[in-house]
């Protein structure tokens, strides 16, 4: 074991002492890890969060495939904004409202799910003006100043008709709050926000691409490497390793996480200590994921044609 364990991050040397549990159990673990794509997101979402108000507030939409980080880093910014309350005035400041969108793209639906998220639920639905009124009210009593939906790809779900009145109640609660909204969901989310090209003109868009194997991709698996807390120095930015978690995780960010966690784990249960080429030459040793299964079988299928 290395002495003063100057291959990770001091804040993580600490963590690398612990028993083989308690270690695994910090791996396994949701953590932030801020690689400069997902940071740009929080950033952006501050500075949608300071913007003063105006009559045509900018908006956003966070788009990309799954397991790229859009999840991460909204969780990451509503964490940084939490509801606070006052004592002496007996109220609560909630900047930051977010919610997934509904599996329907239906008002009622919509409304019930963004009430639940400020800490409202009622046994009985309320009609749709009710809880459209309440829905303003709460926000405007919170000072609510950015609302974001999650899983926004689901308004495909519904039908044509649906999907405009869906936009249209979109673009009522940031005219009528003068409060950016913000959307993320897949790619199927930008087709759906296209439904509507006036209101698609008031939003920038972020799309969160795969990683290639590239400097930047160097970059956060050196990140990963300091961070994981194991007792020798590992070699993930390498190029034989680099190479291999490219091909079995497409490029893919939750991918990637999950195989170094897997690995990090193996090499604590061994023995090793250490994440090197050999920690992924056994598809064994790291279980893939579904996703990566059906990718595999893909690739095989094609060399064998």
């Amino acid at each position: 074991m290395s002495e003063v364990l100057g291959h990770l991050h001091p804040d993580y040397r600490p963590i690398a002492l612990l028993s083989d549990k308690k270690r695994i159990e910090w791996i396994r673990t949701e953590r932030w890890v801020g690689f400069p794509k997902a940071a740009g997101v929080v950033e952006r979402l501050q500075t949608l969060l300071d913007y003063p108000k105006r009559p045509r507030m900018p908006c956003l939409l966070i788009y990309g495939r799954s397991g790229m980080g859009k999840s991460m880093a909204i969780a990451k910014f509503v964490r940084e904004h939490p509801a606070v309350f006052d004592k002496q005035e007996g109220s609560t400041a909630m900047p930051v409202v977010a919610f997934q969108m509904p599996k329907e793209p239906l008002e009622e639906d919509f409304y019930d799910q963004l009430l639940a998220a400020v800490g409202l639920s009622f046994r009985q639905a309320l009609g749709k003006r009710e809880a459209s009124r309440l829905s303003m009210r709460m926000l405007k009593e919170l000072g609510t100043r950015i609302l974001i939906v999650d899983e926004m790809n689901n308004m495909l779900a519904g039908t044509s008709r649906q999907q405009r009145l869906f936009l249209n109640l979109i673009r009522f609660i940031t005219n009528e709050l003068s409060m950016p909204i913000v959307c993320a969901g897949t790619p199927e989310a930008h087709r759906a926000l296209l439904f509507d090209q006036h209101l698609a003109d008031r939003f920038d868009a972020i799309e969160l691409t795969p990683w290639r194997n590239d400097e930047s991709f160097a970059l956060l698996l050196r990140s990963l490497a300091s961070t994981r807390p194991l007792r020798e120095p590992s070699d993930l930015e390498g190029g034989a390793v680099r190479k291999r978690l490219m091909q079995l995780s497409e490029g893919i960010t939750g991918r990637v996480f999950r195989l170094v966690e897997e690995a990090a784990i193996a090499a604590i249960k061994s023995g090793r200590e250490r994440i090197d080429e050999d920690a992924f030459a056994d598809d064994a040793l790291v279980p893939p994921l579904a996703s990566m299964q059906r990718a595999g079988r893909a690739r095989r299928e094609l060399f064998s044609a």
